[in-house]
C-alpha cells in the first residue's frame, strides 16, 4: 500500500505514528517508522527528458536542485543540457547526456522537527522528533545569516520548527518557522 506524503497534508502537525494509526487503524512499526530515513539515502533513475526544471538530479554524485535544462537535436540523437545546483552546498554544476538515457534522481524528503536547544559552540542542535526521541546529528546551517537567525530567535524564548532536508544519506537544516506566533 502506497504512504501518503506528509508534506501533501495542510493540518495542524499530527506526530507520525499518531497519523498512522488514524489512517491504517493500526500502530506502526518500526520498520515502518523508519522507512523514511532508508528512502532519503535512496536514488531512482528517470529518462533525461523527463527532468524539469525544478526538479532534482544526481550530478556528479551529488543531489541536486535543476536550474535550467535545454534540448538540442529531435528523435534518438537529442541531448539534454542541465545547470544544477548542490542542495546542501549551492555548487553549481553543468551535465549533458542523450535524452533517452537514465539519470539518477535523489529522493528528497523534508522533515518537520522542534528545535530544543542550540549549543554554545554552534555545533550540532538538539531536535525532538514525532516519536518524543531526541536528534542531535544535525549541524547549525553554515551561512551566517540562517544561523544568526535561528540563534536570535532561539535566544528569544521562541518555539522554533526546523525543516530538515534529507537526501542520498547527507541532511541540513533548510528553514524554520515559529509555532507560537505572538
Amino acid at each position: 500500500m502506497a504512504s501518503i506524503p506528509l508534506d501533501s497534508i495542510h493540518c495542524p502537525p499530527i506526530p507520525k505514528r499518531l497519523f498512522w494509526v488514524l489512517i491504517r487503524g493500526e500502530e506502526m512499526s518500526d520498520e515502518e517508522d523508519h522507512f523514511e530515513s532508508r528512502l532519503a539515502s535512496k536514488t531512482f533513475t528517470q529518462q533525461a527528458r523527463t527532468i524539469r526544471k525544478r526538479g532534482y538530479i544526481v550530478v556528479e554524485n551529488r543531489p541536486c536542485r535543476v536550474v535550467d535544462v535545454s534540448t538540442s537535436g529531435s528523435g534518438g540523437y537529442a541531448s539534454c543540457h542541465f545547470v544544477a545546483i548542490d542542495i546542501f552546498t549551492g555548487e553549481k554544476f553543468e551535465y549533458s547526456v542523450s535524452s533517452s538515457r537514465n539519470c539518477g534522481v535523489p529522493y528528497v524528503i523534508i522533515t518537520e522537527y522542534q528545535l530544543l536547544d542550540i549549543p554554545d559552540d554552534g555545533g550540532f542542535v538538539t531536535l525532538l522528533t514525532d516519536t518524543g526521541s531526541t536528534k542531535d546529528d544535525i549541524k547549525l546551517p553554515t551561512d551566517d545569516s540562517p544561523r544568526d537567525q535561528l540563534k536570535d530567535g532561539f535566544n528569544e524564548g521562541k518555539d522554533l520548527m526546523v525543516s530538515v532536508m534529507s537526501a542520498m544519506g547527507e541532511e541540513q537544516i533548510c528553514g524554520y518557522k515559529d509555532i507560537a506566533p505572538r
